[in-house]
């Protein structure tokens, strides 16, 4: 007697349409590192780990988590967006500002202060 295989359930037309963002998460993820926010790597990592969540609970048939994980992808690829432009905007005015020769020369100035004082 042959049993045909069963078939796997179809995805639904709603389950399509659910963003995972895993490219935002690893474009700004990469950002952050680039633009010397290490601060922002730690939730980029966050949210790339959402987003892979997203594909594999559709693939589960747990469409309501694929939603949850959905919706803190976005989250957390927003909060890295937002900590790259602040390191981006940091390291402008760092280099605007003399960049390390700048930074040495006050470090050299607080060394000296220090040497007066005792």
């Amino acid at each position: 007697m042959n049993v045909p295989p069963p078939v796997p359930p179809s995805p639904s037309p709603t389950a399509t349409r659910i963003p995972n963002y895993l490219v935002w998460a690893i474009l700004i993820t990469i950002a952050s590192i680039f633009f010397c926010c290490v601060i922002g790597t730690i939730p980029g990592i966050v949210a790339i780990v959402f987003a892979a969540q997203v594909n594999s609970k559709l693939g589960m048939g747990d469409e309501a988590g694929a939603w949850i994980a959905s919706r803190r992808a976005k989250l957390w690829c927003w909060i890295t967006t937002g900590l790259t432009i602040l390191g981006l905007c940091w390291t402008i005015w760092f280099i605007s500002a003399g960049g390390m020769a700048q930074y040495q020369q006050m470090l050299q100035e607080l060394e000296n202060a220090q040497r007066v004082q005792q």
